[in-house]
């Protein structure tokens, strides 16, 4: 189907935050901290032309002064202590940006720096002493790992480490503030309307029927703006009420990288006990994430990356613990695949790596250990739908005539010196929706169909399209379900004035959790309809029966459903520049049934290269505390140049707790790339990789220690 804001798109006439103008706006210009911990002794502001105010803690209630997320240790403005280098202290509002930045320069804060702790590797030596936001330890009892390792023919221990990674979404991040003498109104580009609703109830300590919250058309999200809007809807609420006037912040691409939320960096310990024939034994994996200087969502996202760390593979005794530790570096947040896409990384290297050293394929090797229907997952639930894994990976081998492509890899790769080609594969799944019981027990998702006179039906809930296509979709589950014509459903940008809350936009939940309602609620609408009579149908969401989940002992069903996927990459490494070509992209997908086909092969297409760029491309790096690439020039994300031409195959499974058998797709995609892209560059080069991105600086100093001599 034609996507409902395609025309609005392409034709460049729908506006976005940065496009809006009223009368009287005035804009907003953060002053950060220059250290990365600290205390404030003073201020000292030069004079302020008329027009001009200052906004800060203290026009924030006592009490009030932080983002309201899982922890209150995120400061609104931080008028104590701060905590990295960036984090805003005070704001200055007024007419002109020009005149803002300079007041901004001119202003002078006098502050006490201490020490900080700058790197994940400090605050891994330190996690027993302080900053740890967040420790899960679940699986086998150590002693009977102990046991097994004593008796073990071989101990495999291998460290590995992923970065950060940037969302570089099209619009930076923007918030406007709306005074009114009966509600403050805050627009802009965001995933989670009710998020910001009661981060700005809280900084405002005001009834809810006082705060309104609107969401712009949003160019771009992946994560970045579920959590980091709360804060900046806070900053132009607050300033909004001071002055009684509409207040913008917007971000150039400079401040937006140096401040907003990331990929949290990760480091993984794995040790694997083997038998005399390679069997795997068991597994013990520490995994360590860096949060930077606030809890945020770090917490649920050390949970995702836990329950992920053993992969799609059935290990036996399998035992993880894993920690979320404070650094004083920008805070780290929602990224699309929330804490998967590292855990993934690991695994599959390690499953490669093992496959090296007894000199086996690593394709038939991981085929030992793949979960099947049945199974039990490591938290104690269970694969309770089918699990098609064994046929994508066959029919993928067969697409790309796998055996053959390695055997004319290996010849060209002994007649060629300079450039060496390989292919590599990585298996996947993602969970969908909140994990364990926080569907049932947070987030209690709530959607509304509004039928007009004229027979118009409107979709009343609080998710956002961000370009993933929700509005296209859900459009048409209604539409389906009613037997009325797609241009018939309107879905408004959603106003929390006027839709319930169903949910965050994010979770891969979306599709599933929220269509499923909207498909119930335009049944039962079907059922009673009356034509050119006023309607309206509300829906909750109902919990299915699972395994319990036990968020303290880590144990249970941590998803109702699974999506699952297989990618495999071809690609051609130059020894002398240490530059990678990708070829060929291959990717098979278990996304339940596609609701439209060509909007998910867009996730996929999007995805896989985001996943890519983060196994080979994206360097994001922080020194001092401070984050060094200011640009996306200096980030260096790919260009279409830089992609081929993407062969994808959805598998038709569908699972009954989805509108018409759909599971989540938004977030699959781009779990897969960097494992894949990493196992090729290994199987060109016969070289093990322990970290991710592996840039071109990374494979020459590879080459040059294996030429060397060095392991």
């Amino acid at each position: 189907m034609k996507k409902k804001d395609h025309d609005g798109k392409v034709s460049g006439q729908l506006a976005y935050l940065g496009d809006v103008k009223l009368d009287s706006m005035l804009y907003g210009v953060l002053y950060r901290s220059p250290i990365p911990y600290g205390k404030v002794r003073s201020i000292q502001l030069p004079p302020l032309p008329e027009g001009y105010e200052k906004i800060g803690a203290e026009h924030i209630p006592d009490g009030a002064n932080f983002v309201k997320l899982l922890h209150k240790d995120q400061p609104i403005f931080a008028n104590e202590w701060v905590n990295y280098i960036g984090e805003p202290i005070f704001m200055l509002v007024g007419p002109k940006l020009d005149i803002l930045h300079q007041l901004v320069e001119e202003a002078q804060v006098d502050m006490e720096e201490h020490p900080a702790i700058l790197t994940l590797e400090e605050a891994i030596q330190q996690k027993d002493q302080t900053g740890v936001f967040a420790s899960h330890e679940f699986g086998e009892s150590l002693e009977v790992i102990q046991t097994i390792e004593t008796n073990a023919h071989q101990i495999v221990e291998e460290e590995y480490e992923t970065g950060y990674q940037e969302h570089v979404y099209l619009e930076p991040q923007g918030m406007l503030g709306i005074y009114k003498e009966d509600e403050i109104h805050v627009e802009g580009s965001m995933q989670c309307l009710y998020y910001v609703k009661k981060a700005l109830v809280s900084a405002l300590a005001c009834d809810e029927d006082e705060v309104r919250v609107i969401q712009s058309p949003t160019g771009g999200g992946f994560g970045g703006k579920e959590d980091f809007p709360s804060m900046m809807a806070c900053h132009v609420g607050i300033a909004a009420k001071v002055v009684k006037k509409p207040v913008m912040l917007l971000f150039d691409r400079a401040e937006d990288f140096e401040v907003t939320t990331k990929r949290h960096p990760a480091k993984f310990k794995y040790r694997t006990a083997l038998d005399e024939k390679g069997n795997i034994l068991c597994m013990h994996v520490e995994l360590f994430l860096d949060c930077g200087a606030n809890a945020g969502l770090s917490p649920v996202v050390l949970q995702r990356a836990l329950l992920n760390s053993a992969g799609v593979y059935k290990i036996p005794h399998f035992h993880a613990k894993g920690y979320a530790l404070k650094t004083n570096t920008v805070p780290n947040g929602a990224f699309r695949g929330f804490g998967a896409p590292q855990s993934f990384a690991a695994i599959e290297s390690l499953m490669g790596h093992i496959s090296r050293k007894l000199k086996r394929d690593p394709i038939a090797y991981k085929r030992n250990y793949l979960v099947k229907q049945g199974d039990h997952t490591i938290t104690g639930g269970k694969f309770k739908d089918p699990v098609l894994m064994e046929d994508m990976i066959k029919d993928l081998m067969l697409t790309v005539d796998y055996t053959k492509k390695k055997e004319e890899f290996l010849g060209f790769n002994q007649q060629n010196k300079r450039y060496k080609k390989g292919i590599g594969a990585s298996f996947f799944l993602h969970g969908c929706g909140f994990t364990g019981s926080g569907e049932r027990d947070h987030i209690k998702a709530t959607v509304k169909l509004v039928k007009t006179e004229s027979d118009q039906v409107l979709i009343k809930i609080s998710n956002s399209d961000m370009g993933q296509g929700a509005l296209t979709i859900m459009s048409k589950i209604v539409a389906r379900e009613l037997g009325l014509p797609y241009k018939d459903i309107s879905f408004p940008y959603p106003d929390t004035k006027e839709v319930p809350d169903s949910g965050p936009t994010v979770a891969s939940r979306t599709t599933m959790i929220v269509g499923k309602l909207l498909e119930r609620a335009a049944s039962k609408m079907k059922a009673g309809w009356l034509s050119g009579v006023s309607q309206e149908v509300v829906e909750h969401y109902v919990h299915e029966e699972m395994i319990p989940w036990n968020e303290e002992k880590f144990s249970g069903d941590a998803y109702p459903a699974y999506a699952w996927g297989v990618n495999m990459i071809e690609l051609e490494v130059d020894t002398l520049t240490g530059n990678v070509r990708v070829e060929k992209i291959y990717g098979s997908y278990d996304i339940g049934k596609a609701i439209d086909e060509q909007i998910v092969k867009g996730q996929i297409d999007g995805g896989m290269v985001q996943g890519i760029a983060y196994g080979c491309m994206e360097k994001m790096t922080s020194k001092s505390g401070k984050i060094q690439q200011k640009s996306i020039s200096d980030y260096g994300p790919p260009t279409a140049m830089d992609v081929v031409h993407i062969e994808s195959k959805l598998y038709d499974n569908p699972f009954a707790g989805g509108p018409y058998g759909a599971k989540g797709v938004g977030e699959l995609p781009l779990t897969g790339g960097a494992p894949a892209v990493q196992a090729a560059i290994e199987d060109a080069l016969q070289i093990s990789f322990y970290q991710i991105p592996v840039t071109p600086e990374l494979i020459i100093e590879s080459l040059t220690k294996k030429a060397g001599g060095s392991s």
